[in-house]
């Protein structure tokens, strides 16, 4: 979503997306936590089924934020990805998978 990636590097935030220099657009849901981790990256994504089944498969991943689509606006996105950016550290990341739902809502 190039909207909501714009709209975290305005806010000052160190974010990527699918595609860049070290993971091209076909990559497999496994190659980008691979190389987000690699590259000391969290991952955000509405894939949730199997983003949690490659979290078990590679338990030392750099982290895994999900959320269900369809139950978002871009502004929420917006607002609740950037607390996630401001509030937590990339150490605090590795192995987690955390629903985005625990930064909604709250300024």
């Amino acid at each position: 979503m190039k909207a909501l990636h714009q709209a975290l590097l305005e806010r000052g935030h160190d974010v990527t997306r699918t595609p860049n220099e070290w993971v091209a657009l076909d990559a497999s849901d496994e190659q980008q936590l691979l190389r987000a981790t690699t590259h000391g990256g969290c991952l955000f994504t509405f894939n949730v089924r199997d983003f949690q089944t490659l979290a078990a498969r590679h338990p030392f991943h750099a982290g895994i934020i999900v959320a269900a689509q369809n139950r978002w606006t871009l502004g929420d996105l917006i607002a609740a990805l950037n607390r996630v950016l401001a509030e937590t550290d990339a150490d605090a990341w590795v192995g987690q998978v955390r629903w985005l739902n625990e930064w909604r809502g709250v300024a």
